[in-house]
């Protein structure tokens, strides 16, 4: 006797609407299917099916429409819905979510998949991550998963399994940044991230290290370097895993992170200053540092013959600058790898000359190993906040690791804080070893003598009849070559910041030009500010101060809002202790800064540099 067929349910009912989604790797193509209020499936097809193929694709078993950032778990050939046949419905994937970061290459791939097989219906449910199939989903018996598991649609169902896991997930990705400099090209690596850490984290700021000793003496000093580097150590893993702590989306940048922790508005107020300024500030003092450096190597090259100097430190400035803004022409983050590998390689071998140069020489005869001791106890207390604040102003770079980490490709087997994290300990490692050398040694080799511009002031000073003209020169153009990479990474945040203004407003990317035009303005504006405000450097203590949480205190706070770990576990009470002393520290370095310019004075001189 044949069973009376159903009839076809009313397309007015709840959960009959038309429902329209898109996606990359459904080439923009349609398919009306099956589905009821009791239908647990949504089939749609790789590619254009050839003639008599039925090969569908399960997206997802939710109830009515997918949730916008879901993640799911696998992909299945077309199930049948036994209980209705008859009605339809059409769907696409919303055009707001991407599978994965490349659609082009996951389209072919899929579309190859999807034409090399002949799966038959199957009954398999296919459930997002963390979802339970909604009440009613039809899912398949022990005996059916049995009779299933050596069928060629099982087959090409592991391997639609594989081949998700191994591109990606659905992410919901603003279009816009795929014109920006930080996410244009999301081909980094783990080479790419220990290179760009590298150049972000060592710099000339090591060179100063050693005066932070004469506050401290050799114990606390020691002991004060070796807790700022395991604190920072800390913050930045925090900042890799925080970057796709939310499924579905992805923190490119430091000031998004902010927003999302702490609120839209009170995380700019937070983090915009303090990124700006660790960009732009830095961008400054690379022009000041690499052109008095670009003077230096100049004198010593030349030798008697070209003294007094024909260039003024001014126009050694604009040569720096000139430099830097024709290498800031290259387009994105990842094109600059190659400068940053250069960057941070001079960094380690000036850093490593510098110590192991001036522990070759003799001490001098009047050197002294003994703190300061200062006439009041205010005066100590702010000398001994001046040695922290040079201990942790080393540390750098954080306001970096989410650009750097969004340049990454994000899968589910391989999402991008692995290949992240691997770098940034590479490059932590090699940081260590610099940071450690130069501190010590150079306190070692000068003691209490060492003068305010660092080692390589003092092996300028002490040395330089001693050590060969080419060593100094070699150890001074390492310096150079190192600022100008370094301008380079410290600048990009602000250039993405300028094309995210440009693309908002006219909803287009920049041109060649127009790009061009933003980064000639920008490395020249920097110029002016260090010609025409010489000053600023005696405000670097208070400024210093107040951005200081962008690496020691807004990390821990974040994991907090973010991760939400239970309360008065050991990870609530880490981060709450760290979030609070970084914050103290804070408030008690800008403080030290504004007692040193009551203390010492700031002339007020314009367009006149040292």
């Amino acid at each position: 006797m044949r069973t009376p067929r159903r009839p076809a349910p009313r397309t007015d009912m709840p959960g009959h609407g038309t429902r329209r989604l898109q996606s990359p790797l459904l080439s923009s193509r349609t398919l009306s299917l099956s589905l009821t209020p009791r239908a647990s499936f949504i089939s749609l097809p790789l590619s254009p099916p050839r003639h008599g193929s039925r090969c569908r694709t399960v997206l997802s078993p939710t109830q009515h429409s997918p949730p916008p950032c879901a993640t799911f778990s696998w992909l299945s050939t077309r199930v049948s819905d036994p209980s209705s046949k008859n009605s339809r419905t059409h769907a696409r994937l919303p055009s707001s979510l991407s599978l994965g970061d490349r659609p082009e290459a996951m389209a072919a791939e899929g579309a190859a998949a999807a034409a090399a097989s002949e799966p038959e219906l199957v009954s398999i449910p296919a459930t997002p991550r963390g979802l339970s199939t909604p009440e009613g989903a039809a899912t398949p018996t022990a005996a059916g998963r049995s009779k299933e598991a050596g069928t060629p649609a099982r087959r090409v169902v592991e391997g639609l399994r594989g081949y998700l896991e191994d591109v990606g997930h659905i992410t919901r990705l603003d279009p816009r940044d795929a014109w920006l400099p930080v996410t244009e090209s999301r081909g980094g690596n783990a080479r790419y991230a220990a290179f760009h850490s590298l150049n972000a984290g060592l710099g000339f700021q090591a060179l100063l290290l050693p005066l932070a000793f004469p506050g401290l003496g050799w114990s606390w000093g020691i002991i004060s370097l070796t807790i700022a580097y395991f604190w920072q150590l800390y913050t930045l893993w925090i900042l890799v895993k925080l970057h796709e702590a939310v499924p579905g989306r992805r923190y490119n940048r430091y000031v998004e992170l902010a927003q999302a922790a702490f609120g839209e508005k009170l995380g700019v107020w937070l983090a915009l200053f303090p990124t700006i300024y660790l960009s732009a500030g830095t961008a400054t003092a690379l022009i000041l540092v690499g052109g008095e450096t670009m003077k230096l190597f100049f004198q010593i090259v030349c030798g008697p013959l070209c003294s007094p100097s024909p260039i003024s430190t001014v126009e050694w400035y604009l040569v720096f600058t000139s430099l830097a803004v024709v290498l800031s022409q290259l387009p994105n983050l990842n094109s600059i790898a190659g400068l940053s590998l250069i960057g941070g390689a001079t960094a380690i071998m000036y850093c490593t000359m510098s110590w192991v140069l001036s522990v070759s020489q003799p001490r001098p005869p009047t050197i002294s190993y003994e703190p300061v001791k200062s006439t009041s106890f205010g005066t100590s207390l702010f000398s001994t906040l001046n040695a922290l604040g040079i201990i942790a102003f080393a540390f750098r770079g954080h306001n970096l690791a989410l650009e750097i980490q969004a340049t990454m490709p994000s899968t589910f087997k391989h999402p991008a804080h692995v290949p992240m994290w691997r770098g940034a300990k590479v490059a932590y490692l090699l940081i260590a070893m610099c940071l450690f050398p130069v501190a010590l040694g150079g306190y070692w080799a000068y003691g209490n003598m060492m003068p305010q511009g660092g080692i390589l002031t003092a092996l300028y000073a002490f040395h330089s009849h001693d050590i060969p003209r080419g060593l100094l020169a070699a150890t001074f153009f390492l310096v150079v070559l190192n600022c100008l990479s370094s301008f380079q990474i410290y600048s990009m945040p602000v250039f993405d910041s300028f094309e995210a203004y440009y693309t908002g407003r006219t909803n287009r990317p920049c041109s060649v030009w127009i790009r061009s035009g933003f980064r000639v303005f920008y490395g020249f504006l920097s110029l002016f500010i260090s010609v025409a405000l010489p000053f600023l450097s005696s405000l670097a203590g208070l400024l210093g101060g107040l951005t200081l949480p962008v690496t020691f205190a807004y990390p821990c706070f974040m994991w907090l809002r973010v991760k939400k770990p239970e309360r008065f576990s050991f990870s609530w009470y880490l981060n709450w202790g760290l979030g609070v002393l970084g914050t103290a520290f804070s408030l008690a370095f800008s403080l030290g800064g504004v007692w040193s310019i009551v203390n010492t004075g700031m002339k007020l001189k314009f367009f006149k540099p040292n």
